[in-house]
């Protein structure tokens, strides 16, 4: 089984390029190129170099004492966290940006839902010295308002999306209609593994390193040559394919993808795109959205902003198909849980999305001798005040009962 893309730009029965012909030649020429640039010697050592000096890679696998007694296995932490901007967007937002230059592109449009992907698009372009314009839900900007402000500082110019429920959806709608307005001389960094072919390859290889650094930490600290197991959240899924990259094609590292199950899978609250989504276009590609019988998309509910997704990327539509990974669903109180319990345990607070990936592991069953890597992709600072506001209603309703 082939889990890489192919050469017209599919996964399996997903991906493919659905755009207006005003973007038709952009993204083929952009398809036509890419690896090129990417397998550039030059282009892969200032990559290198920025990822060692900028975002303070490799990032540590940390040995959780507290969640391997939990689980009485092996459970080991892989920091994303640590990155600067605070999570693992910023490896996709340099590759992307320094593309883009050598394109010759002149101006940056992004889309963000937790705001991390934007923040940081935002350092890449003050770093590289590009304008960037950042769409944003006006129902995220609210609740991720730390991460507005940041990008504010950085130079971008952040723009409401005020249509649909206000979310990543339609900040993901709006920067593909600045796109199609600006074709020429714009560069859409996507934050995800989702959009036309060549966007989810793309992103991919540039998350790769998180799997790349694996590889040669693991056997390190464990002795094992590779994980048995490796746990990452997915919305579009940009964290779990770095995660997973370098061992799509070994079955002995078993891969599962914690979905955001909102309110429950039955509720009408819910983010699961495999569990409740079926095939059609969403955003420029093939693949696996939530949608009425007619094919309207319906909104997505997560506590996490970077999880409140209808759809999930094409990658991941085939690896669910395949059976080659294994799809979890985790409610907002599960991931919420298992923040809080990190934050008391062990003194890390996570993102409420990277808490749906370590609430995922009370969903499995391991080995005391199984190795099992969680890619906890981002720090919870944008998340302070969702944690303290469920903490508290908790609180209150323990004390009335």
């Amino acid at each position: 089984m082939n889990y890489q893309v192919d050469e017209n730009g599919f996964y399996g029965p997903y991906g493919g390029a659905y755009v207006p012909e005003v973007l038709f030649s952009t993204v083929q020429n952009l398809s036509q190129s890419y690896q090129g640039i990417l397998d550039d010697p030059e282009f892969k050592k200032e990559l290198s170099r920025l990822l060692k000096l900028y975002v303070g890679r490799e990032t540590p696998l940390y040995p959780s004492p507290y969640l391997s007694g939990l689980h009485q296995t092996n459970v080991f932490l892989k920091r994303e966290d640590l990155c600067h901007s605070g999570a693992h967007k910023i490896n996709n937002t340099l590759g992307q940006v320094l593309l883009a230059k050598r394109l010759g592109k002149t101006r940056i449009v992004a889309e963000t839902g937790a705001g991390s992907h934007g923040v940081a698009t935002a350092m890449a372009c003050a770093l590289l010295k590009l304008p960037c314009f950042i769409y944003m839900g006006e129902v995220d900007m609210k609740r991720q308002f730390p991460n507005v402000e940041r990008m504010r500082l950085l130079g971008a110019t952040v723009v409401p999306a005020l249509s649909g429920s206000k979310t990543l959806k339609d900040a993901t709608n709006e920067a593909f209609r600045d796109w199609i307005n600006n074709p020429v001389d714009t560069f859409y960094v996507i934050g995800s593994v989702v959009g036309p072919h060549p966007y989810p390859d793309m992103v991919a290889q540039f998350q790769s390193v998180i799997s790349k650094e694996l590889i040669q930490q693991v056997p390190d600290l464990t002795g094992k040559e590779v994980p048995d197991y490796v746990i990452a959240c997915v919305g579009g899924g940009s964290n779990a394919a770095g995660s997973f990259y370098h061992f799509l094609d070994n079955p002995a590292v078993k891969l599962v993808a914690a979905e955001a199950a909102g309110k429950g899978l039955d509720s009408g609250f819910t983010a699961a795109a495999t569990f409740r989504g079926k095939s059609g276009i969403l955003h420029g590609s093939k693949t696996k959205f939530m949608q009425t019988n007619e094919g309207q998309v319906l909104e997505a509910h997560s506590i996490s902003a970077g999880l409140d997704y209808p759809g999930i990327g094409p990658l991941h539509a085939w690896l669910h198909d395949t059976g080659r990974a294994q799809f979890v669903a985790v409610t907002d109180e599960e991931a919420l849980d298992a923040g809080i319990a990190l934050s008391q345990k062990e003194g890390i607070i996570p993102a409420i999305e990277s808490a749906h990936a370590l609430a995922a592991l009370s969903h499995l069953d391991f080995k005391p001798t199984d190795v099992v890597v969680v890619c906890l992709s981002g720090r919870g600072d944008k998340d302070l005040e969702t944690y303290i506001q469920y903490s508290t209603s908790k609180k209150s309703s323990h004390d009335q009962i």
